[in-house]
């Protein structure tokens, strides 16, 4: 199966796309260039806006908005024909450490907004990062509802809502973990080893499921990405052709697209000069409509 490259988007680090049924389109983000992106594939054109912090995960709100889990809390953002981004707090962090940032994110099956948080120094392998939960209306700061991840990423929801994904990528982990899911409550628990990506090739990045409830996830640092059935056993591999996909995500008129944005790092790209680009498979699954915030 061949990737078609959607855009040479030449991002830093593409990360969090999510497809808008509503506009047919789709929104990512570039997390330490701190744009905003949408890619239309009905006129091929790209737009893009500035925040004012590093974005890093985003989800959609219904009413032409996003919250973004940014660098010192959750922000509503609003995008404009003009250009410009209108932002606004809405609930703040307290970091373990300085120099910490939002990371991967995204609603749950009932529209809670979760995010992970990490510190931006990858090599000091601090393991103070912890996922937040934020339901829309809440005024209160996040606490913290899950704790001792140094890169929590890998974030996805079965599709009854009832079991929870997430992996730390930190090459010292590499794991991604199931737990089961109160979706009344938006409680995880009982968490278990769904896979040991130590015995595959590339650390576990951005992720996504499918309508048949498979988990797929990017592999950073082999160019794959990763079906894996809800026993935790590996299904397929799809090759991009960049080292470093960043997270995958369902998309197109029928959901029957996996769009892959991916990291495009600093010194020689001779071998992969596409690095950075956005870029779409035909899988042969469907996904599931990416929740929107519960407002």
């Amino acid at each position: 199966m061949t990737a078609e490259l959607i855009l040479d988007a030449r991002n830093a680090t593409g990360e969090s796309p999510v497809w808008s049924i509503a506009e047919q389109a789709l929104y990512w983000v570039d997390i330490p260039a701190k744009r905003l992106h949408r890619w239309s594939p009905a006129d091929g054109k790209e737009h893009s806006w500035q925040a004012s912090q590093m974005l890093a995960c985003i989800a959609q709100t219904g009413h032409g908005s996003w919250i973004a889990a940014m660098e010192n809390g959750l922000f509503a953002i609003t995008p404009h024909a003009d250009g410009s981004l209108d932002s606004r707090l809405l609930a703040s962090v307290t970091h373990a450490l300085p120099g910490m940032r939002f990371n991967d994110g995204r609603c749950d099956r009932q529209g809670r907004f979760w995010a992970g948080t990490m510190v931006m120094d990858m090599a000091a392998g601090a393991p103070v990062g912890a996922m937040y939960r934020y339901n829309a209306g809440q005024t209160e700061p996040l606490k913290a509802q899950l704790q001792g991840l140094i890169v929590p990423n890998g974030l996805a929801f079965s599709p009854d809502g009832k079991t929870l994904y997430l992996s730390d990528s930190h090459p010292d982990v590499q794991k991604i973990w199931a737990f089961d899911y109160d979706t009344d409550t938006g409680t995880p628990h009982n968490r278990r080893l769904f896979v040991d990506m130590g015995e595959h090739p590339g650390r576990p990045d951005g992720a996504a499921v499918d309508a048949e409830g498979c988990y797929w996830i990017c592999g950073n640092d082999a160019g794959l990405i990763h079906r894996f059935t809800p026993q935790g056993k590996l299904d397929r591999s799809l090759t991009v052709p960049v080292k470093k996909p960043a997270m995958c995500a369902f998309g197109g008129a029928d959901l029957d697209t996996l769009f892959v944005t991916s990291i495009r790092p600093a010194g020689d790209l001779a071998d992969q000069p596409l690095a950075g680009g956005v870029f779409a498979l035909r899988p042969g699954v469907k996904g599931l409509p990416e929740p929107l915030l519960n407002n």
